[in-house]
């Protein structure tokens, strides 16, 4: 795949991702200018990948407001364009023909994006995870992240447009993976609740009403019986997240 005159730099920040990091810039090279990679105190072989695909890499604390990190891998980047990848995503030869074919002539400030998220090996269609559009490809100077709470997303500055085909999300790969990542979930919001002095009153409710919407009024139970327990990880993430920040004290 010819990359032409267009620059694209990809960012992208990792804590022990080792066993992710590999594909995730496989699936880029052939499409990037450079590749931004902010290491957040890795204990794995993270580095050395990394270096195997001549990335340009930083290090930092590993921080548990991400986008903290995210912002800084963006500061780095020197591309016309930016698209912010997660370790767990990859680009499909579809999307990055796209991405190829409407940046030679846009005037668009930054793209939406479909994700397709994959749990235990099965694409998800409903219950909320599908489009699931995310705003990752923007002009450089263009798109930053806020930095105030580990849910902000990117903040693009000009005309919203939209890529068709989607990138795909290995949400998770097996129970192993999903308790790792349910436990780095509900320490790091409830960490936030605490920073921000927030209120817990409500979120069992908010995480209750989330299961009905999602598996029941977005058809989440059309997926299956993944559909459903995925459906439950979300509810349970919720619950867990109450019980996180009671017993450290949080109001």
């Amino acid at each position: 795949m010819s990359i032409s005159n267009i620059k694209i730099s990809f960012a992208i920040i990792g804590h022990n991702e080792a066993g992710l990091l590999a594909d995730c810039f496989e699936s880029i090279k052939d499409i990037a200018y450079e590749i931004v990679y902010v290491d957040c105190e890795s204990k794995d072989e993270s580095v050395e990948i990394a270096k195997k695909f001549n990335a340009r890499i930083f290090f930092r604390k590993n921080d548990f407001n991400l986008n903290v990190n995210k912002q800084f891998a963006i500061d780095n980047c020197t591309g016309d364009w930016i698209f912010y990848i997660d370790p767990d995503e990859r680009l499909t030869e579809e999307l990055k023909s796209e991405i190829l074919e409407v940046l030679k002539n846009t005037n668009c400030s930054g793209f939406l994006i479909p994700r397709k998220n994959f749990y235990f090996n099965k694409y998800l269609r409903y219950g909320g995870k599908y489009p699931d559009k995310q705003l990752r490809l923007f002009k450089n100077k263009y798109g930053f992240f806020e930095c105030r709470s580990i849910h902000e997303r990117i903040t693009v500055r000009g005309k919203i447009c939209e890529m068709k085909n989607p990138f795909i999300h290995i949400v998770v790969r097996d129970m192993r993976h999903l308790i790792t990542k349910m436990d780095s979930y509900r320490v790091r919001t409830s960490e936030e609740y605490k920073r921000l002095g927030k209120s817990v009153h409500g979120i069992v409710f908010k995480s209750i009403r989330r299961f009905f919407v999602n598996y029941f009024l977005k058809f989440g139970f059309l997926d299956g019986l993944v559909g459903f327990f995925v459906a439950i990880i979300d509810l349970f993430n919720g619950i867990g997240t109450y019980f996180e920040i009671k017993c450290k004290g949080t109001k």
